[in-house]
């Protein structure tokens, strides 16, 4: 995978290069990644994106070309051009664990370093939190709609090629199964699922002769698609081609409620009891839960989960939260605009709970051993160290990285008071409160 420092805005650097004149350029300063609201008025947020972030962390570098183009192209002096040569972030930063749940308000992630330093993330970070993070809201939604059935990410087409595979790592951590993308299975250990396509079956001279195809590499085991011409007669040469041993039945197309009952019933009549049903054809959150009461084994979900349509805007911001004065004192800082104010200083955060269910998001507005105790009385602590001294912290990389959210997103999930699993529009299930 390639990467650059120039998949960045360019007011960055140019606040750099003025900051570098005005002297205040390498002042030690906190910056803080948070949301001011969850999207689509749902109930809860879910962090994804971390272990990407990091890992594009460890390979932002401006290289030689980079630095030919900034030059050529005159974006910024020839003094911030020998800086960015030796750039190398060497901060700390923290944040919520990845598959984590957040709220408005929550102190997703706080980056500390020189201000030139923490300022060039931006950006990066923002880029990879907020996709992955809509992804994983999507996602959370759709799984938990499922109760329990097996749900896989079957969006690549349409995205683009990275965020397809950014997308199926997201809706994994949010609770999905699998997913259909190759490179999301080979970077981070994803299961990954996948039979034929109607093509295939159109290929072929009958649909007998495509299911006798599929058969003889994948078994009897596997799921044939069914609604290529007649759902009907598509299920009876299912059955006479593989007997009543055949794995699943796809059925893509029609009014999925009905079609899956008259499926199930005809299956049964064939001595096909434990053939699964598994459904597709534009599914969401929605459709998923309108299909409770049916016999459907198992989800696929495309366009939903990966697009904006399903999966809003996270609207995370990255803001300059505290600064060191010349005289060595923090400073809390804070943008006052009407719809778009924030809270100065660096925060503590802890999720209380009453009973095993959480009740409140607390965030308390310093830092210093004093609250830090305090914060450990009062609940759940949100924040783990994610960089020390510019050293990544290895654990929440790679597949290992992966199943680690996984598991911390189920868990929290579980701590939420029943009235956050509803589908429909609301208030946020945890008031944030800042004290």
């Amino acid at each position: 995978m390639t990467d650059t420092a120039l998949m960045t805005d360019r007011y960055e650097l140019t606040m750099i290069d003025a900051a570098m004149r005005s002297g205040t350029a390498f002042r030690p300063s906190v910056f803080e990644l948070f949301a001011r609201r969850l999207p689509g008025a749902r109930r809860y947020g879910v962090v994804a994106g971390t272990g990407r972030f990091l890992e594009r962390l460890a390979e932002f570098r401006f290289g030689e070309d980079e630095l030919a183009y900034l030059r050529s192209n005159q974006v910024v002096s020839a003094e911030l051009i020998d800086w960015l040569a030796d750039y190398r972030f060497t901060g700390e930063i923290r944040g919520y664990a990845e598959g984590e749940l957040y709220f408005p308000g929550s102190p997703i992630l706080v980056v500390e370093g020189s201000f030139a330093e923490a300022v060039m993330l931006e950006t990066v970070a923002l880029s990879v939190l907020n996709y992955d993070s809509a992804v994983a809201n999507a996602a959370t939604r759709m799984s938990r709609a499922a109760r329990g059935r097996p749900i896989a990410e079957m969006g690549s087409r349409r995205a683009n090629e990275e965020a397809a595979v950014a997308a199926a790592r997201a809706a994994y951590i949010a609770g999905f199964s699998a997913t259909s993308n190759l490179a999301a299975g080979s970077r981070w250990g994803i299961p990954t699922m996948g039979t034929a396509a109607h093509s295939f079956t159109l290929l072929h001279d009958s649909e007998a002769a495509a299911f006798q195809a599929q058969i003889d590499v994948l078994g009897v085991e596997t799921t044939l698609l069914v609604d290529t011409y007649d759902i009907e007669q598509g299920i009876r040469t299912a059955i006479e081609v593989a007997g009543p041993g055949l794995g699943g039945i796809r059925l893509d197309s029609g009014d999925l409620a009905e079609v899956a009952g008259e499926a199930r019933a005809l299956l049964d009549s064939l001595g096909a009891t434990g053939t699964r049903i598994t459904v597709t054809s534009d599914l969401d959150e929605y459709a998923i839960a309108g299909l409770q009461a049916s016999p459907v084994d198992a989800y696929g979900v495309g366009t939903s989960v990966v697009t904006g349509s399903g999966a809003p805007a996270a609207g995370m911001v990255y803001k300059l939260v505290a600064r060191q004065g010349d005289d060595g004192e923090w400073v809390g800082v804070a943008k006052h605009s009407e719809n778009k104010a924030s809270k100065g200083g660096e925060k503590v955060a802890v999720r209380t709970l009453e009973h095993g269910i959480a009740v409140e998001e607390t965030v308390l507005l310093s830092a210093d051993g004093t609250v830090a105790a305090e914060a450990a009385a009062r609940g759940r602590s949100l924040q783990v160290p994610l960089v020390a001294g510019g050293e990544i912290d290895a654990q929440w990389l790679g597949a290992a990285g992966v199943e680690a959210a996984r598991e911390r997103h189920a868990a929290s999930v579980a701590e939420l008071p029943a009235d956050a699993h509803r589908l429909a529009r609301g208030e946020p299930a945890l008031p944030t409160v800042f004290r």
